[in-house]
């Protein structure tokens, strides 16, 4: 019987993904469009073959990456819900304290002006 992963294994799998520089440079290519395994590691050339498909590995496990058979080639795509999912947990929560911490810097420089 499978187990589920957790929602706080699972972002540890995103944060571990994104840690790698490597990876981040993989993701941005998939950002701007679907790519197949070839055209990632021809585009990491000071790479060999295998570690540019173990960096993609992580990416599949966190979810950052899909793919999918199209005759002999695979075709790798951006899943973008896991980056959202990190955002809307740590980032939006931060950004709503700054923003509550500007205004409050605001409201006092306007009553003591």
């Amino acid at each position: 019987m499978a187990t589920r992963v957790s929602e706080d294994e699972r972002d540890d799998a995103v944060f571990k993904a994104l840690a790698n520089s490597t990876r981040r440079r993989i993701l941005d290519m998939l950002r701007d469009e679907p790519r197949t395994t070839g055209e990632v590691c021809t585009a990491f050339s000071d790479l060999e073959r295998t570690t540019v498909l173990q960096h993609i590995r992580v990416l599949e496990r966190a979810e950052l990456v899909g793919g999918r058979r199209i005759g002999r080639t695979r075709q790798l795509a951006l899943a973008p819900l896991p980056i959202k999912r990190i955002h809307d947990r740590w980032i939006g929560e931060y950004t709503r304290a700054a923003v509550g911490l500007l205004a409050d810097l605001d409201d006092g420089a306007k009553n003591s002006g």
